[in-house]
C-alpha cells in the first residue's frame, strides 16, 4: 500500500506523516474572512478557443460517408497495399481550394478520400478545406489491394526491397483530372492522373510489382494502369456527374490560361507497403 501511495502522490507527501501544525482559528468571524478571501483568488475558467491549438478543426461536426469494404473480413487474411505517398506542397494546396469548391457546387454530394468528411461542409472554410482535404498523404497505387494470408508476408516483402531497392528521385507531375468507377461499382472518384512526367517511371515500378504478385499467386494490376491519386469519392456509378465537374476544372483552366490551381509536382521519395495496419518501408530517397 505503502508504495502505491509513493507512485501516486497523495496531498500528504510534503509532510512526515504527522497531524498537521496549523492553529486553530478560535473566532469565527476569521474562518468566514479566510472563505472569503480564498473565493476571490479564484480565477473565472479560460475561454475554450484558448483551449484549443491555432487552426483547430472540430472533427465531431463534420459528416462522414459510409464506405463498404473492399472485401470481406477473414481472420488470418490481411489487406496488402503498395504505393507512393504523395504530398501536396502548401502553395498548389492553396490554390487548389477554389478548384474543389468548383466541384462541390456541381456535385455536392462527395466525400474526402479516407476520412470520409463530406465535402459541401468542408467547403464552408477555406482552411477547413486545404487542412482535412488537401494536406493529407495521399496514394500512387503500383499494385491491387488485395489480401494475403499472414505467412506471405515477410516474402513479398523481402522480394519487393530486393527488387526496388535502387530506385532514383524524379519529379511527378498531376496534370490531368479524370474520374474512376472501383471494380464493383458501388464508389466513384474524382481524380488526379499522371499522363507525362513521371509516368515512365511509375509504370516501371508497377511491373516489378506484377512480378512480385505473380509469384505469389496474386492478380496483377490492371493492364493498361494509369497513376493517380484519387482526392474525392461518390457513393455508386457517378462517373456521369463527376464528368461535368472535370469538363468545369477544364473551362476555368482554359479560361486563365493557367495551370496553376489545377496541376502540381513533387518528388518521388519513398514506396511502401502496407498490410494490415502496418507499413514496411520498401525504399526510401
Amino acid at each position: 500500500m505503502e508504495a502505491l501511495r509513493a507512485s501516486y502522490g497523495s496531498d500528504s507527501d510534503e509532510s512526515d506523516g504527522s497531524p498537521s501544525t496549523s492553529p486553530i482559528r478560535s473566532n469565527g468571524e476569521d474562518s468566514k474572512r479566510a472563505v472569503k478571501t480564498e473565493a476571490s483568488d479564484l480565477l473565472p475558467p479560460p475561454p475554450l478557443d484558448l483551449l484549443q491549438p491555432p487552426n483547430y478543426i472540430d472533427y465531431s461536426s463534420l459528416t462522414q460517408g459510409n464506405r463498404a469494404r473492399s472485401f470481406p473480413h477473414v481472420e488470418g487474411i490481411y489487406a496488402l497495399h503498395i504505393y507512393i505517398p504523395v504530398y501536396i506542397p502548401a502553395t498548389a494546396r492553396r490554390l487548389m481550394v477554389q478548384t474543389i469548391k468548383k466541384v462541390s457546387s456541381v456535385v455536392p454530394s462527395l466525400y474526402a478520400v479516407d476520412t470520409d468528411f463530406a465535402l459541401n461542409e468542408l467547403c464552408k472554410d477555406d482552411c477547413k478545406l486545404e487542412k482535412v482535404l488537401l494536406s493529407r498523404e495521399f496514394h500512387i497505387s503500383l499494385g491491387r489491394t488485395v489480401g494475403i494470408q499472414v505467412d506471405q508476408i515477410d516474402s513479398i516483402v523481402a522480394m519487393l526491397r530486393t527488387k526496388l531497392h535502387s530506385q532514383r528521385q524524379y519529379w511527378i507531375e498531376f496534370d490531368k483530372w479524370e474520374v474512376f468507377v472501383n471494380d464493383d461499382s458501388t464508389r466513384s472518384f474524382l481524380s488526379l492522373e499522371i499522363t507525362g512526367t513521371g509516368l515512365q517511371e511509375i509504370t516501371q515500378q508497377i511491373n516489378v510489382v506484377d512480378e512480385v504478385y505473380r509469384l505469389h499467386g496474386l492478380p496483377e494490376f490492371y493492364k493498361d494502369p494509369r497513376p493517380h491519386i484519387s482526392l474525392l469519392w461518390g457513393p455508386g456509378d457517378i462517373r456521369n456527374n463527376l464528368m461535368q465537374a472535370v469538363v468545369q476544372i477544364d473551362r476555368s483552366r482554359n479560361s486563365t490560361g493557367s495551370s496553376q490551381g489545377y496541376n502540381f509536382k513533387c518528388k518521388f521519395s519513398s514506396i511502401v507497403c502496407k498490410v494490415g495496419k502496418k507499413s514496411y518501408d520498401i525504399c526510401k530517397i
